[in-house]
Order: structure tokens, then C-alpha cells, then sequence
């Protein structure tokens, strides 16, 4: 069990940094570059011209890795590859994400050279289909209950299940893209939120095989063999882990690639994906935390502004810039230092996640 998870996340590793230095050229060769907007911190100007959509190489990397190791635990242990095999839907969320408005978005921008790429109105739909699928999915083969952290209870939201998730994959998926705007900063932390996940998929698939009851039957895991269920998402994970740790050699300060929207989006829908395959989305608080403050950092900026033109005439800010990474930026910390700054808090967070588990079961 955790030689499958140790072994995804060192070929996934190895594959990113054996095909970045192909892949990296091929791009310069075709111009992909990125684009640098005026409205960014000004130090972002060199950026100009980085090489874009390298989220490729660590979605490739994961699928195959994924795919590959799942296929070969089915045959070897005579699991079932049907649809009782969290590969299908790990596939559908990740790759779905990524292929309808994560790699077309950043196809438009460097290859089109429309600096607007798809319409929020367009990311949005594409979403909201994707989300809505998954969660169907979610709602009639893995239940419409929610464990609760901490507890041996489960919250059932019923068919109310439906639209929370749906906003719930929206919401994720925007956080991870809006997370993704220093370097380094989004592959950092799917290094340790990915592991944390995966650690967490683990503990199920041994509390499952040995039929612990405080877990079968709390969890609402008790009607199927859900052991089988768990590794696909515990190997996810640490392919993951594994691809993000190679990326970071290539992007790290000062980047030589970006990921792109193309990247972004599939590590957002891997991480609602996980969460909600293990009903366990209300660790997206802690696990997720530096990405959800992107986006609510983005949001309170956005709604104060308004309201203080309203009154004033003159917007008002509450940060320097929003995404709140870019305040800490203008504030004078370094790229590095911020990138260090959210390991080490989602670190501690991701701690947490995996005690509120530990502690109960």
C-alpha cells in the first residue's frame, strides 16, 4: 500500500525533470510565451516572454503515473477497474478542469496572442458543467453526506448536496489559478497538500481493508469495498506531490516556466476532486488555505472598492494589490521569502487536516 504511493510519487518526479528539458526549448520554439500585464507588480516586467503552459508536463506526468500504477495494483490484487474505481472520476475532474477552460485559456493568450483569453462568462459555463457532472456523480455513488472533522459524523446535505458542490469545484478551481502568481508559490504548496491528501487516503484505505467499524460505519464508508476506492486517489496524490517537487527545479525564483492556467486548473480540480471522493471537503479549509485567501483576498478588495466609490467617489483598497501574495510583495518581501511563507503555513495547517483524522478514528 505504501510502497504503490511512494513509488507514484518518485516516477511522476522523474518524468517531470526528464521531459522539462525538452519540453522547455519546443515552447521558446514556438513562442509560447507569457504574457506580462501592466496592472501587475512592476518587478513581473522581466517576467515577459517566460515560457507558459508547463502544467502540462505535471498533469502529464501525473495521469500516466496515476493511470499506470492503478492498472497494474487491478491486475495484481483483482481489483475492479469499473466505475467503483476512483481512477474514472479522478480522471474526469482533473483532466476535465484542465481541457475545457484551463489549457484553451492559455492557448488564446500565447498562441492566439489574445491577451484576453476565454471570457469569465466562458470559464465560468465550462465550470459550472464540469462541477455539476462531478457532483452528480459524487451525490449518487459516494453519498450526499459530508464527514465532519474532529467527529465520527457526517453532515447530510441531501440534494442540497448538488449546488454547494458544484459552487465548491467553481470556487477551488479559481482560488488554485488565482494562487498561481509567484514563483514557485502554487507548486510549493501542492507539494504539501498533496501528501497531506494522500497521507489521508491512505489511513482510509487501511481503516476500510480492516473494517474498522468506528470508520465504516461513521464515515458511511461500510456498504462497499471502498479499500480499492481509496488507493487510486492515494496514488493521485502522491504523483502529484511527486510532479510538483520536479516542476519547482524549473520553477522556482527566477522561473523558467510557468504552469499557466493549464497547470493551475488541474491541480484545482485534483484537489476538490480528492476531497470530495473522500467526503472530506471541509479539510479544503486548512489544506487549501493560502489558495482560498487568494481568492477572498481578491473578493474583499473587489467589494470594498466598490462600496467606498459609491460613497466616497474615490475607490478605496484595502490591499496594495489582490491576490494578497502581491501585497506581500509591494511590501517589500521577496519572492522566495512569500513562497517559503505559505509552505510553512499550509504546512502547519495540513498538520492539522491529517490530526483531525488521526484523532478520531
Amino acid at each position: 500500500m505504501y510502497g504503490y504511493a511512494l513509488l507514484s510519487a518518485g516516477i511522476a518526479m522523474v518524468l517531470v525533470l526528464a521531459v522539462m528539458p525538452f519540453f522547455l526549448p519546443f515552447l521558446k520554439k514556438l513562442k509560447f510565451g507569457q504574457t506580462i500585464y501592466d496592472l501587475g507588480p512592476q518587478a513581473h516586467k522581466a517576467k515577459q516572454g517566460t515560457p507558459n503552459m508547463g502544467g502540462i508536463v505535471t498533469a502529464g506526468a501525473t495521469v500516466i503515473t496515476t493511470v499506470a500504477l492503478s492498472v497494474i495494483r487491478c491486475a495484481t490484487k483483482g481489483a475492479s477497474f469499473g466505475l467503483d474505481n476512483a481512477l474514472w472520476p479522478l480522471l474526469f475532474i482533473t483532466l476535465g478542469c484542465m481541457l475545457l477552460f484551463g489549457f484553451p485559456d492559455d492557448y488564446i493568450k500565447d498562441v492566439k496572442k489574445d491577451h484576453e483569453g476565454l471570457k469569465p462568462k466562458q470559464k465560468l459555463i465550462g465550470q459550472m458543467i464540469v462541477g455539476l457532472i462531478f457532483s452528480l456523480f459524487c451525490y449518487f455513488y459516494v453519498g450526499h453526506d459530508v464527514w465532519l472533522p474532529f467527529t465520527q459524523k457526517t453532515w447530510d446535505l441531501g440534494i442540497f448536496y448538488i449546488p454547494v458542490m458544484t459552487v465548491l469545484v467553481m470556487f477551488i478551481t479559481n482560488s488554485a489559478n488565482l494562487q498561481d502568481g509567484v514563483d514557485g508559490i502554487l507548486s510549493s504548496v501542492t507539494v504539501v497538500g498533496m501528501t497531506a491528501f494522500g497521507i489521508i487516503a491512505l489511513v482510509f484505505s487501511g481503516l476500510a481493508s480492516s473494517g474498522e467499524p468506528a470508520f465504516t460505519m461513521a464515515a458511511g464508508f461500510g456498504d462497499k469495498s471502498w479499500n480499492a476506492w481509496f488507493m487510486p486517489v492515494a496514488i493521485l496524490c502522491f504523483a502529484l506531490a511527486g510532479a510538483s517537487v520536479g516542476f519547482l527545479f524549473f520553477n522556482h525564483h527566477p522561473a523558467k516556466i510557468f504552469m499557466g492556467d493549464t497547470g493551475s486548473m488541474f491541480i484545482g480540480g485534483a484537489f476538490v476532486g480528492v476531497a470530495m471522493l473522500l467526503k472530506c471537503q471541509f479539510l479544503l479549509i486548512p489544506i487549501c488555505f493560502t489558495c482560498i485567501m487568494s481568492s477572498v483576498s481578491v473578493m474583499m478588495q473587489t467589494t470594498y472598492f466598490k462600496y467606498t466609490r459609491k460613497k466616497t467617489g474615490t475607490g478605496k483598497r484595502i490591499f496594495k494589490m489582490a491576490p494578497i501574495h502581491h501585497h506581500f510583495e509591494l511590501s517589500g518581501m521577496k519572492e522566495n521569502q512569500i513562497v517559503l511563507m505559505y509552505a510553512a503555513v499550509t504546512l502547519v495547517l495540513c498538520v492539522l487536516a491529517v490530526w483531525s483524522v488521526a484523532a478520531v478514528f
